[in-house]
């Protein structure tokens, strides 16, 4: 089971530059207007060979001015809610703020982990300031600075060493994993339920009645998987709340965990921007993909232009990576659900692919001779020799080329689509990666 770190604080602690330094990137938009962070907010960091996960809070948040406090209340207890450990990122420059001390007040409560993080220390004499702190009841404040870097390495011993340590789970290696995920009501208990066949998730109109991830063995009509399932029920009080956002935030646990994530979209939504983030996370984990629009039973016109329509608009919002199954679908009335499980199955065995490398370079080769790689500032670039490299978590394939640097992306995804057009990888993401022969 990874871990997984929330970043909570105030707009303007730091909180988008300490998450890319956590994960190595430049991905969040950082700017220096409060509340510019969106949508990229998850990322995986690695420290002593731990790897956890890193989401930032601020990022799925819509921030107006009149509910803010009461945003950062929800991120909060969101966090609070779903992950192993919290960071709660202050300001040394600004001091203790009424913020800073509401969040205070609903972490003091948590039983959870909780680090507090005084940013911006970025010269000794500031480290006095953070004393004031302490007023929040959170224990010691770990001094650092998210932009220069310093003190953040001692504060990843101090992240890693809050985990628990990893209990083995029991799990078949070889039997494939499925994770149904979607936007709450797109049908992700319902069609769980129409495959197992009973109500074991007790489905009511309420969204976001879900928690959890349990594994449940499934063995019928020739399948046998793991559902993971982010089952249980949610307290009382919390389910007025909006659970758009965080659908995401429940999403990370399942998908890292499946080999095979099972996409429900609902045929009477269309596709909104909560879909394609939590699409993205699949792509970010490199996992299977299978896309079922629920509810078809609901939809008047159920022509195969329609379907067409449908199918066109998915794979467009989708875009670059189109090669996957879209099943259209009713877990209300069973229409097409074993199917479902067959395309998953598929995709799933689409990941083991291996490809002779003997079969690699007599099928591709010839291709790239033919539609060679643009010529860059008067240079030649020529592939010589492809092969599939051994264990890795998706097909991985290597070209090897004399000067790799000027393969540009647009190349790379032609010949991903030749790939896909020879061989069946439908529903899996491929690396392609070209180095030095």
């Amino acid at each position: 089971m990874g871990n997984l770190v929330a970043i909570v604080g105030r707009p303007n602690v730091g909180k988008s530059t300490l998450f890319n330094r956590l994960t190595k990137t430049r991905q969040a938009i950082v700017n220096e207007e409060a509340g510019t962070t969106r949508d990229r907010q998850y990322g995986k960091s690695e420290w002593l060979g731990r790897e956890f996960s890193v989401v930032d809070t601020g990022g799925w948040v819509v921030n107006s001015d009149d509910v803010f406090e009461e945003e950062i209340r929800k991120q909060v207890l969101m966090a609070v809610d779903e992950a192993d450990l919290i960071l709660f990122v202050v300001d040394v420059m600004n001091g203790v703020t009424d913020l800073d001390m509401a969040v205070a007040n609903i972490l003091r409560r948590s039983k959870k982990p909780i680090l507090l993080i005084a940013n911006k220390t970025d010269n000794g004499d500031l480290q006095y300031n953070a004393a004031e702190f302490y007023s929040l009841g959170l224990g010691d404040p770990y001094c650092i600075s998210a932009i220069t870097g310093s003190g953040t390495g001692d504060m990843m011993d101090l992240i890693v060493s809050k985990f628990k340590k990893e209990s083995a789970e029991i799990l078949d290696e070889d039997i494939p994993r499925f994770a149904v995920v979607g936007r709450p009501n797109a049908g992700k208990s319902s069609i769980v339920n129409a495959f197992i066949g009973e109500d074991r998730n007790i489905v009511t109109e309420i969204a976001g009645t879900t928690r959890d991830s349990i594994y449940t063995r499934y063995n019928k009509f020739g399948f046998d998987f793991y559902l993971v399932d982010t089952a249980g029920i949610r307290k009382k009080n919390k389910v007025n709340e909006d659970l758009e956002y965080y659908s995401v935030i429940r999403s990370i646990r399942s998908i890292e965990n499946s080999d095979v994530c099972i996409l429900m979209l609902d045929a009477t939504r269309g596709i909104e921007s909560q879909d394609l983030n939590i699409f993205s996370l699949i792509q970010k984990n490199a996992k299977g993909l299978v896309v079922v629009v629920n509810k078809w039973d609901l939809v008047e016109e159920k022509t195969v232009k329609v379907m067409k329509t449908f199918e066109n608009a998915i794979r467009e919002r989708f875009a670059p990576f189109v090669d996957f199954p879209i099943i259209f679908a009713s877990a209300l009335t069973k229409q097409r659900i074993l199917k479902v499980l067959e395309e998953a199955r598929n995709v799933y065995q689409n990941r083991l692919t291996r490809i002779p490398t003997a079969r690699l370079n007599e099928e591709m080769l010839p291709l790239i001779e033919a539609y060679p790689p643009p010529s860059n500032k008067g240079k030649y670039i020529k592939i010589k020799y492809i092969t599939q490299l051994p264990n890795t978590q998706v097909p991985s394939f290597v070209y090897f080329a004399n000067l790799p640097q000027y393969v540009k992306e647009p190349y790379r995804r032609f010949l991903e689509n030749k790939m896909r057009e020879k061989w069946n990888l439908t529903g899996t993401p491929i690396n392609i990666y070209i180095r030095q022969k």
